[in-house]
């Protein structure tokens, strides 16, 4: 399995590709891990070392579940997945998960750096509909309906049973 999972910040990605890890044992990337520059969310790396970094992550794992907003990083890793899955609850259900987000200590030094920043993540997250960029709604259905290959589109999380 390789699995490709993308949505709005709070969809449930992370949570979802935990779980997928685990269960078929595989690699997992969260793309936040290799845009951001170490302890520095929102100063971008080049992207030249993040393209890299992913076309190296796909190289060395069989199987593997990478997740995150990124569309033109979806974009480039699409190829490589055997399932492409758009998480896509709603605003109101991705403020409220990040509302409810435990502490992610490879974002954040500290809970209170994390929390210092959800006013701002929840404004990014409230114009996903309105905004045109590659972290955009309209970004993932475009990614999302031009795959060719096994996809699938939740408006909630999957049972895992």
């Amino acid at each position: 399995m390789r699995a490709l999972i993308f949505g709005n910040s709070g969809s449930g990605k992370s949570t979802l590709a935990k779980r997928f890890a685990a269960r078929h044992g595989c690699a997992h990337l969260d793309l936040d891990t290799i845009v951001w520059e170490p302890g520095r969310i929102a100063e971008a790396r080049p992207m030249e070392r993040v393209l890299a970094d992913l076309d190296a992550f796909i190289a060395q794992h069989e199987t593997w579940v990478i997740e995150g907003c990124y569309g033109d990083l979806v974009e480039h890793a699409a190829h490589a997945c055997t399932e492409l899955l758009f998480l896509n609850p709603g605003r109101e259900a991705c403020l409220a998960n990040n509302r409810r987000r435990p502490w992610e200590p490879h974002k954040y030094d500290s809970p209170a750096k994390q929390d210092a920043m959800l006013d701002n993540l929840q404004a990014w997250v409230s114009g996903y509909n309105e905004r045109d960029d590659a972290w955009s709604y309209a970004a993932h259905r475009r990614l999302f309906d031009a795959h060719a290959g096994e996809k699938t589109e939740y408006t909630t999380l999957p049972a895992m049973d």
